[in-house]
């Protein structure tokens, strides 16, 4: 049985591409080294932190 794994590519591209943004974002406001560890970290995560807080507005 052959998958097709293509068919996944474009949101790969835009998690990568999140990803990277989110990473700068969080390390250029960080004011120490571990802020900035933490930083990446969130970047890792980010779209958790997307889909929580959207629910969070839906539920009003």
């Amino acid at each position: 049985m052959k998958q097709n794994v293509q068919c996944s590519a474009p949101a790969g591209a835009v998690y990568g591409l999140g990803f990277i943004g989110a990473a700068i974002y969080f390390i250029s406001q960080a004011t120490s080294f571990w802020i900035g560890v933490l930083g990446f970290l969130k970047a890792i995560v980010w779209p958790a932190f997307l889909v929580y807080e959207a629910l969070k507005q839906l539920a009003m």
